[in-house]
């Protein structure tokens, strides 16, 4: 009863976060940003969510091949097809109910391929780390190619108040972090054995362990330069996506390749933070396109919607399709997996 109520406010608050984020980029919206939005967005070529579609396609083939990848230094080599409908069929169950994708594409593996859904944690695990490295690299470009821009955010965003003067004391916040951070990693193992018994001093250490494991996992790989390549693939895959998106709407069509950037990545954590990405990516996005001369309402609001529509989209498109086609293109099961439901349970406790 208590994991079942826990497990209830979880999604509580998944929903609720997912709404608050719809509420912020609808609230400053009047009539007349109401009827600019329903001409731009009646105005947009949607043909151009085809292309989209497609490399978003190749991106999830990309990463069915990564995660089969993973799998083979525990000595299972599953087929190709059974690994991408897997994955598919978890990314529309992540539509609805946050993390319990990832066991289902785990369970799917283990009904047809006999591949220990407990086993395959550790690939998960792996595929996060490898997947927040590449995050990490996108905003690093990022920084990189968009000094001036970021420049301009940070400058008239986070550190000036409302009159442009300066706001000292949220300067001073930052500076106190930096501290703060390097403290913590100095002195990270005098502060874990005096304070590790806390929950949530345990759950982070957890978290960055997992991620290190992740990380090191590739050291069984054979074949590392090809992971490498598919993760890279992955990423280009979805910044291409984006940047085709830009055409769709007339007023964003001068944004360029490098402009999309930044838009990934703001793009990618808003489809972290809510479920689906849902009002996350796109006040995210319309945030961001902002300040590359877009008018946040009502046209990188519409932007932000479309990105998102073509993602969602993908998902319910190719996860419905691969619920169809999963049990066509496996009539007859290779393998029968006894105890299936405590497998996933087990899975889904260790997620």
């Amino acid at each position: 009863m208590k994991k079942a109520l826990r497990s209830f406010l979880q999604y509580l608050f998944f929903a609720a976060l997912a709404a608050f984020f719809v509420w912020l980029s609808l609230k400053d919206m009047d009539h007349q940003k109401w009827l600019q939005l329903k001409d731009a967005l009646r105005r947009a070529d949607y043909w151009l969510l085809v292309p989209v579609l497609l490399l978003l396609l190749a991106s999830h083939w990309l990463r069915a091949l990564r995660w089969r990848q993973l799998m083979e230094p525990l000595g299972y080599h599953p087929r190709k097809v059974n690994v991408f409908l897997g994955v598919m069929i978890g990314y529309f169950v992540n539509l609805g109910a946050p993390r319990l994708g990832e066991v289902i594409k785990c369970t799917v593996l283990a009904r047809y391929e006999k591949v220990p859904a407990d086993k395959l944690v550790g690939t998960i695990v792996a595929e996060r780390a490898f997947d927040v490295v590449c995050l990490a690299l996108v905003f690093g470009l990022t920084l990189i190619f968009q000094f001036d821009v970021i420049h301009s955010m940070v400058g008239t965003s986070l550190f000036k108040n409302a009159g442009g003067h300066p706001a000292y004391w949220k300067i001073a916040i930052l500076v106190l972090g930096i501290i703060l951070l390097l403290f913590v990693v100095i002195f990270r193992r005098r502060l874990l054995d005096r304070f590790g018994h806390i929950t949530v001093i345990q759950k982070t250490q957890n978290i960055v362990l997992n991620i290190w494991h992740g990380l090191t996992s590739i050291r069984g790989l054979k074949n590392k330069p090809l992971f490498i390549f598919y993760s890279l693939g992955i990423w280009t895959l979805y910044l291409l996506s984006t940047w085709f998106g830009f055409f769709a709407i007339a007023e964003t069509r001068h944004l360029t390749m490098v402009d999309a950037l930044s838009v990934l990545a703001m793009g990618s954590v808003g489809m972290i933070v809510s479920p689906g990405g849902i009002g996350a990516y796109a006040w995210l996005v319309m945030t961001t396109v902002a300040f590359y001369n877009v008018p946040a309402l009502p046209y990188g609001q519409a932007l932000g919607w479309l990105l998102w529509f073509g993602q969602f989209l993908s998902f319910v498109l190719f996860g419905v399709a691969s619920f169809i086609l999963l049990p066509r293109i496996n009539k007859t099961p290779h393998y029968e997996i006894v105890e299936h439901e405590s497998t996933a349970d087990h899975t889904a406790k260790n997620l």
